[in-house]
């Protein structure tokens, strides 16, 4: 069994949304096989959590504007750490750039088939670890807060 063709229409829009609000490491992944709840999971991460929330609400708004589609379920909105949004022919799930790499989702669905995305939204891989080396990089260049 493969995701039907409107769970792919939901990942590509979503994945889109995801993209033009700065998502980081957009990937969908075909789970129709080896779940029976649901066709496919779209992974996004955010370095802070105010970015998680607005991908967040971006994905909720073109789904419902673009295709008539609300979440049945919407969870982890008050912390924005790891928001998931369930329209049981998809699951999306939006996560800081540190619950992404600490619970590391890709590995559990390494096996499954991935689902072709807009370009915009291959175009958002390595963006985290990107992110992560730029900040890196400012945080050492910052004098060491000693008043001279």
């Amino acid at each position: 069994m493969t995701a039907t063709d409107r769970s792919i229409e939901l990942i590509n829009t979503a994945a889109q949304a995801a993209a033009d609000k700065l998502a980081h490491d957009i990937i969908a992944y075909d789970v129709s096989d080896v779940l029976s709840i649901t066709d496919a999971f779209l992974l996004a991460s955010a370095p802070n959590d105010r970015q998680v929330k607005a991908i967040v609400d971006e994905i909720e708004e073109r789904l419902q504007k673009e295709l008539g589609a609300k979440p049945v379920r919407r969870e982890g909105d008050r912390e924005a750490r790891w928001v998931l949004l369930d329209y049981v022919d998809i699951v999306v799930h939006v996560q800081h750039s540190e619950e992404r790499v600490f619970y590391a989702l890709e590995r559990l669905w390494k096996d499954c088939p991935e689902l072709d995305l807009p370009a915009d939204a291959q175009a958002t891989r390595g963006k985290a670890e990107e992110h992560a080396k730029l900040q890196a990089a400012e945080e050492s260049a910052e004098p060491d807060g000693e008043w001279r």
